[in-house]
């Protein structure tokens, strides 16, 4: 969203997304999403699942 200058008010007025939802996907504390939300947005961003979500993993330190 950044990149292309929205505001999380945009893309939720736009796509119809609660902005709570969108607010948390901006940042980074979402702990679920479903799946037509995501496809909304790489619709809307014109972007790839890649390009919107990683995965992050935290392994236990086993030293």
């Amino acid at each position: 969203m950044g990149e292309k200058r929205l505001s999380i008010a945009d893309v939720s007025r736009d796509t119809g997304i609660n902005r709570g939802v969108i607010t948390r996907l901006y940042h980074e504390t979402a702990i679920r999403v479903d799946l037509d939300v995501i496809e909304t947005i790489c619709g809307y961003l014109e972007c790839d699942l890649s390009e919107l979500l990683s995965i992050e993993t935290d392994l236990p330190d086993v030293s």
